[in-house]
């Protein structure tokens, strides 16, 4: 190791003309002393730039530093206004399946033909970004479906050809598809994002910011098919406003602005299952509790497993005049105190429905309207403004 890092830094000072006299041929000291593997290692922490400055070196170098396994992993943002098709084909080439990931963002002069190449000649692709290349169609998505069906993640933003299409070519041939951005498509209907959801089941990221044909079919698909999903990021899609079910169980990354912002563009949701997303704070429930959703159509919340949750969400939840049922199992930081505190606020109310209450409406007995040790065993609170709804407690909130 020794030797090798002397042999390096003999060269630092050297200008890029001794460079070049250093290694004009293949007998030069470095490539004696290290053999062609380490040399190859060393050349892959390099970045495009510096490995075509090395390839200029020497023939040696020249082959060592465009061989494709240092091509793994290329971004050409930086000369987005320089890469045409002949430059996209070349790479293409050279790399082969050694090709990882490609970023060709804001690349505008790329078309299909040279993205076609690059499909067939790179299969193992995993990380496509060709956001902004807006010459891009429909043909791109079916060239990358026919001849890469390793794609995992795909950035289609702002390539606003692109149709249905694209989406249902995906969906038949690139079923490990994990992360997708489709945002400024505006031809992307719910269609496209249903062929999507059943082709590629393992989807965990789908961006549509800007799609407004979308409506809330795409997304009850997105829930139906796609169980591993963690992001959806649908700015701008308005037509979600009619969308009456979400069912966000497990998904542990959504927090209280995912809350926010799906309570306040969702004016008509009845259903929401946010069980599971630990990151679920008082907070988020006071802003679903504070939207239109809340006060006239929310009738099931489920907020099984959401260790934050605590008495103040109990306070919020008084607002919300149509819930039924509230499912709170193992939410440990809720209190007897606070369970209390809400069925004696909730009492009066109770009292000028009791009627109803002992006639049981909806099919329910309710015995917990007694005493609070009835409700400890029955693990019901049998009350809630004037209509009835069910609440399932974590065991140890009451002895």
């Amino acid at each position: 190791m020794t030797e090798t890092l002397s042999i390096i830094d003999s060269c630092k000072d050297l200008t890029p003309k001794k460079l070049t006299r250093v290694f004009a041929d293949d007998e030069a000291l470095i490539n004696k002393k290290l053999p062609k593997e380490l040399l190859l290692r060393i050349f892959s922490y390099l970045d495009v730039v510096s490995l075509c400055r090395c390839a200029q070196v020497s023939r040696a170098w020249n082959i060592l530093a465009l061989d494709g396994s240092n091509w793994q992993r290329i971004d050409l943002f930086d000369f987005q206004k320089d890469v045409e098709g002949p430059i996209i084909e070349n790479i293409s080439r050279k790399c082969g399946g050694f090709l990882r990931q490609l970023s060709l963002r804001g690349c505008q002069s790329i078309a299909d033909g040279s993205i076609k190449m690059l499909a067939q000649m790179c299969p193992n692709i995993e990380d496509l970004n060709l956001n902004d290349c807006r010459k891009l169609t429909d043909a791109t998505c079916l060239a990358l479906s026919r001849h890469c069906p390793k794609l995992q993640k795909l950035n289609l933003d702002s390539c606003a050809i692109i149709t249905d299409f694209s989406l249902k070519f995906l969906s038949e041939g690139c079923p490990l598809l994990r992360h997708i951005n489709i945002g400024w498509c505006a031809n992307i209907t719910e269609d496209g994002v249903e062929a999507l959801a059943r082709g590629c089941p393992k989807l965990k990221s789908f961006i549509a910011k800007g799609c407004k044909q979308i409506t809330s079919r795409a997304v009850i698909c997105l829930a139906r098919y796609c169980e591993d999903l963690e992001v959806v990021n649908l700015l701008g899609c308005s037509n979600c406003r009619y969308l009456e079910k979400m069912d966000l169980d497990e998904c542990v990354l959504i927090t209280d602005t995912t809350l926010t912002n799906l309570a306040m563009g969702c004016p008509r949701l009845e259903y929401l299952s946010l069980s599971h997303c630990e990151l679920i704070t008082d907070e988020g429930i006071r802003h679903l509790c504070l939207s239109p959703c809340a006060a006239e159509n929310l009738t099931v919340l489920e907020l099984d497993n959401c260790p934050l949750i605590t008495d103040a969400s109990l306070e919020y939840l008084t607002s919300c005049s149509n819930l039924q049922r509230v499912e709170l199992y193992d939410c440990q930081l809720l209190t007897r105190v606070g369970i209390r505190r809400l069925r004696l606020r909730k009492y009066d109310e109770c009292n000028e429905n009791r009627s109803s209450i002992r006639s049981g409406p909806r099919g329910f007995d309710f015995p917990g309207l007694i005493s609070a040790s009835t409700i400890a065993r029955s693990n019901l609170i049998a009350f809630h403004l004037s209509t009835l709804i069910v609440i399932t407690l974590p065991t140890n909130s009451i002895d």
